[in-house]
């Protein structure tokens, strides 16, 4: 295990033979919304900190966790859940439209409320389910493609990874395909909602959007509701305001991270081009490849959590209240776990531990099989219509904080 805590304990304030608090240690700290913090830099700060210990200061509001053990222990514990509406009320955010459309949001509930309303919507998400739409994807794979197919270049995000999801989430959902650009719009906005940078920032049009894609939500299940069809929405109706909540959630979170996954690794691939040509060559590679994009570089890589009461975890406590921050980005790379875990190799066996990007415990992403699908079916299909990809420029990164997307990618082949 790495980071071993023995090297703190000479610093614990407590009296001899006391658990130590956390917040007792002398740990190093995270300096997480250092703008140039991306791309290998983030990856090379992470692996250093993990290198000297599993558990980091997140100054000023909690901790995070880095290794794979830790990781996985703080998503999965019931004695912690997402803390939704908190990460708002420790920046001031305690009204507003962001702050009113988490409340009822999934993220914001746990217990049984939180597994009754996952009930409503979970058999519309399973593998089975997710599988009958790749053709609707293929089909729209080939639209984008016409766009594009005989300049050999393109700016990747808003040429495929923001039209794309939100294309299928539209129709998995039942809204009009037309609405697709502002979907990706409102969710790229609402998303910003966990960055504490952006809430510092740019409050007054992530609130904007907050209240605009509500009320779009709420015309879509009025039009329901005068005109009932064979669509998630409709089925969502009797649910009432609770329903109104589940359709803005998957609205909003099946597009924003598909799009940063699939930009991602089109730019891993691009300066991959051995991996590249490979894919192109066994497209049935295109499931092993989406594992690999989703261990490499996670577009969650802090996934929040607050204690429910006081939790012992590798003789440290974690008082009630307290926010931890469990980095996937970190976890996903973890030499205990991984051979050689920061190359990307679409062929190495991995199996041994799975890519914790999607979350765990009674949170993990509602939408992970169709996320899947739609990254299979889109790598598959690029790799073969794109022979010696490749950059056209330098790709623009958004911050690692919140979802990690890109705002341009620009590529030829």
């Amino acid at each position: 295990m790495n980071g071993n805590l023995d090297q703190f304990g000479v610093l614990c304030r407590r009296l001899p033979g006391a658990v130590p608090a956390v917040a007792d240690l002398d740990l190093p700290a995270l300096d997480y919304a250092d703008p140039t913090l991306h791309g290998e830099r983030f990856h090379d700060t992470l692996r250093e900190l993990r290198e000297r210990t599993w558990v980091a200061r997140a100054e000023p509001v909690g901790w995070f966790v880095l290794d794979r053990e830790a990781v996985a222990h703080f998503m999965r514990t019931r004695s912690a859940t997402f803390p939704g509406r908190k990460l708002l009320e420790i920046q001031g955010v305690t009204s507003g439209p962001l702050y009113e459309r988490l409340k009822g949001n999934l993220l914001d509930l746990q217990g049984e409320d939180h597994k009754r309303l996952r009930k409503l919507v979970q058999p519309s998400f399973t593998p089975a389910a997710a599988d009958a739409w790749r053709p609707a994807m293929r089909g729209h794979l080939e639209d984008l493609w016409e766009s594009v197919a005989g300049d050999g270049r393109c700016n990747f995000v808003e040429a495929f990874a923001k039209p794309y999801p939100a294309l299928m989430i539209a129709e998995v959902m039942g809204a009009p395909a037309s609405d697709a650009p502002r979907l990706h719009a409102w969710a790229n906005r609402i998303q910003q909602q966990f960055d504490p940078v952006k809430i510092a920032t740019e409050l007054p049009e992530l609130e904007r959007a907050a209240a605009e894609f509500v009320e779009y939500t709420r015309g879509l299940m009025r039009e329901r509701e005068a005109e009932p069809r064979d669509d998630l929405i409709t089925q969502l109706l009797p649910a009432g305001e609770e329903g109104v909540h589940l359709v803005s959630a998957i609205l909003v979170g099946g597009v924003d991270t598909t799009q940063s996954q699939l930009a991602h690794g089109i730019r891993l691939f691009a300066g991959r081009p051995d991996q590249w040509r490979k894919l192109a060559a066994d497209p049935d590679l295109a499931a092993a490849a989406t594992e690999e994009i989703l261990r490499f570089e996670p577009i969650t890589p802090f996934t929040a959590r607050i204690m429910l009461e006081d939790v012992e975890y590798r003789d440290v406590v974690f008082p009630e209240g307290t926010l931890v921050f469990a980095v996937a980005a970190s976890a996903n790379r973890d030499p205990e776990s991984w051979e050689a875990p920061d190359e990307l190799d679409i062929e190495a066996e991995r199996d041994r531990a799975k890519p914790l990007t999607f979350g765990a415990g009674p949170h993990f992403c509602l939408g992970a099989n169709l996320a899947r699908a739609e990254l299979q079916e889109a790598l598959a299909f690029l790799a073969q219509r794109m022979p010696d990809l490749e950059l056209d420029g330098d790709p623009i990164f958004d911050s690692p904080l919140g979802v990690y997307g890109l705002h341009a990618l620009p590529i030829r082949w």
